[in-house]
């Protein structure tokens, strides 16, 4: 990892877990949105105020916002107030509960899945994009997603688990 405490505990307990649930997922899909063109340990350092700038990530309360919300979110110093990543966020609650009956994000990622595992020799071997990722973000915006590009989509199926990319001989794989 980078040798921030920050990163290396992100690492060891979360990066590359399972995650399932909605609102799990909802969060983790908004702060990779946020993550675009930034570093990563920008949104973990915010990850606290997002939460509490977007109620816990509770779609039902973020697909509710209005522009007064957008308006006191573009002041809140706490988080990354980028217009277009707000709004994303605001569309995307509500493409979570217009999803068809019995589609869940978590149905969605499952359906994504590669059919078979990886083990990237290092982190050289841990591509940006992938086929399954590319396919997830058709289907995310076909869907009404914004934000959900196929680098987002892959960030977001290894930090939730759908993907593994520890590299070989990482403590958490298993075979180091």
């Amino acid at each position: 990892m980078s040798g921030s405490p920050d990163y290396e505990r992100y690492h060891d307990e979360e990066w590359g877990r399972p995650v399932t649930g909605e609102h799990a997922l909802f969060e983790r899909i908004s702060l990779e949105a946020f993550q675009s063109g930034l570093s990563w340990i920008t949104i973990l350092r915010k990850r606290e105020a997002f939460r509490a700038a977007f109620d816990g990530f509770d779609p039902a309360k973020v697909a509710a916002y209005g522009e007064d919300d957008v308006a006191r979110l573009m002041t809140d110093a706490g988080i990354v107030r980028n217009l277009a990543k707000i709004k994303a966020t605001i569309a995307n609650a509500r493409a979570v509960l217009e999803l068809p009956e019995g589609e869940t994000l978590v149905s969605l990622l499952a359906a994504h899945a590669p059919a078979e595992p990886r083990v990237p020799a290092g982190l050289h071997d841990v591509p940006a994009t992938t086929a399954e990722s590319a396919a997830l973000a058709k289907a995310l915006k076909a869907r009404g997603f914004r934000f959900v590009g196929p680098t987002t989509a892959y960030a977001m199926m290894q930090a939730v688990g759908v993907v593994n990319d520890h590299v070989a001989g990482c403590w958490i794989r298993g075979d180091g």
